[in-house]
């Protein structure tokens, strides 16, 4: 098990984001190429957003927690990503696009997420998915409420749909002292990062804005306040 801290980043036009997955500590874990996390609720920190700029050869997964941000690119997409949407994002053999805050006040917050392609699409045509928050289903089992963005959890399957790296996509919740288990499928690379609160993954303590990477065949989440943490598994 590695617990990796999140390093402060600028990208965009100045956006400042929390990097865990593509860091010194942590170059890449196959098939995900990098982790960025970002939340804040001074506009001055985030109101230049992320201007027109090119992704090539991998996909992206943009998931917002909280906020309002409109997309555009290059394949004629518009898009209004708000609190609980998601989108994924196919660059392959190129993108030009731009994800711009609508908002002046508030709290802007989300993940994004790359995934790398197999050698076979790197060229292949780019496509754009957008999932509305309402579409994510959300189930409660055992105390824990789990939004199953991609792959199937307790028979419930996430609406993006990506081929490409049998991604598996949690957003968990947990009440004081709840309790998750997750079995990853074999060859699968897995980790999970807490947003709120604080838990014990097989007993260990994994702090707020931490990435933990595990090898473990069965995972088991103990809260220990109450905690919010997404759980991403994929070859």
């Amino acid at each position: 098990m590695r617990l990796i801290p999140a390093m402060e980043v600028s990208e965009g036009a100045g956006v400042t984001v929390h990097r865990t997955i593509g860091t010194p500590a942590l170059r890449n874990l196959d098939p995900f190429l990098m982790l960025d996390y970002f939340s804040s609720t001074d506009p001055e920190e985030y109101i230049a957003g992320f201007p027109d700029h090119p992704h090539r050869g991998f996909i992206t997964v943009t998931y917002m927690l909280d906020g309002h941000m409109r997309h555009r690119d290059s394949m004629g997409n518009e898009g209004h990503l708000k609190a609980g949407d998601v989108q994924w994002m196919k660059a392959a053999s190129g993108v030009i696009h731009s994800e711009m805050p609508q908002q002046e006040q508030g709290l802007m917050r989300g993940f994004q997420l790359w995934l790398n392609l197999p050698a076979a699409e790197k060229l292949s045509d780019p496509a754009y998915q957008e999932i509305a928050a309402k579409d994510i289903p959300q189930i409660e089992h055992q105390g824990a409420a789990i939004k199953v963005l991609c792959g199937t959890y307790k028979g419930t399957t996430g609406p993006i749909s990506d081929p490409f790296t049998a991604t598996t996509y949690f957003d968990v919740s947990l009440p004081a002292s709840g309790v998750f288990e997750f079995d990853p499928a074999p060859g699968h690379n897995t980790f999970a990062y807490v947003f709120e609160g604080g838990l014990l993954l097989n007993g260990q303590t994994v702090a707020n804005r931490t990435l933990v990477v595990t090898e473990n065949s069965v995972l088991h989440f103990t809260s220990t306040e109450p905690a919010r943490f997404i759980l991403v598994s994929g070859k």
